[in-house]
């Protein structure tokens, strides 16, 4: 199965998704919507990583994401390709939560049923892959994966960079082509897929620097060093504290210059 096959499916498969709208918007609306669905994700956006490429074993650096991170070797031992993709949250979305102050209700949506949407399209293209004769894992549905001291086994996003969809801001988020306001999802497979090129070098090679992220972010963890994920982490639990089960924040993702694309670098 070919990545543009992949993609055609992704993107009907979120079309049809329940979890990938919300059918009366109106009733929660942060800002004014048009009468109709409100669909969480835009199209997906896929890529593919060789499994063996050799940055893989970079993570396991303490400084990078840490020595539990497994390799794709490690999830499926036969393992020769990984299907990344980047989920951009859809305009309206992005819009409601551009405000200053709390979260937007649609941003908690998409946080919370977007992630259901996530986990069950990595699910689905992991059976497409098996209905075509390989092998797949999705990490983030597998029983193996974990999260320990706020890292996790598996990095969505270091998988992205390495898949060739983009590089990190500031505020650590993925700054891809489609911007950083959005979800990482991936699946690990058997199939020889053809691995993307990757059109940069450096980690954060798409930001900008521009410090816009560090303005909005309500609890000050992003500095021009980059971000420390504790006070992140703490106001995170504070939102779930008030609209459980749902939560986030995305304040550093939305009214920045990568919201929705890479941003023009400064001279």
């Amino acid at each position: 199965m070919l990545l543009p096959e992949l993609q055609r499916q992704a993107a009907d498969f979120l079309a049809s998704r329940p979890e990938n709208r919300v059918e009366h918007p109106a009733s929660l609306a942060t800002v004014p919507v048009a009468a109709g669905p409100l669909r969480l994700y835009a199209e997906p956006l896929l890529a593919v990583a060789d499994a063996r490429d050799p940055l893989w074993a970079g993570l396991k650096a303490p400084k990078v994401v840490g020595p539990r991170h497994r390799s794709p070797g490690e999830w499926l031992p036969e393992a020769r390709s990984v299907v990344v993709y980047f989920l951009p949250f859809s305009e309206p979305v992005r819009r409601a939560n551009r405000k200053p102050g709390i979260t937007a209700t649609e941003w908690l949506y998409g946080r919370w049923e977007g992630e259901s949407c996530n986990v069950a399209l990595a699910g689905f293209l992991a059976r497409l892959i098996e209905a075509a004769g390989g092998r797949a894992v999705a990490p983030m549905a597998d029983p193996r994966f974990q999260v320990a001291d706020m890292r996790s086994n598996w990095s969505e996003r270091h998988a992205a960079f390495i898949a060739g969809l983009g590089t990190f801001s500031l505020s650590r988020s993925l700054i891809t082509r489609l911007g950083s306001a959005g979800r990482v999802g991936s699946v690990i497979t058997d199939a020889a897929l053809e691995p993307t090129p990757r059109a940069y070098q450096g980690v954060t090679e798409y930001c900008g620097q521009c410090g816009r992220c560090i303005e909005r972010c309500p609890c000050r963890a992003i500095t021009p060093s980059g971000k420390d994920h504790l006070p992140c982490k703490a106001y995170l639990d504070q939102t779930r504290a008030l609209y459980a089960p749902r939560y986030g924040c995305g304040k550093c993702q939305t009214a920045v210059p990568c919201e929705a694309g890479i941003p023009v670098k400064r001279a």
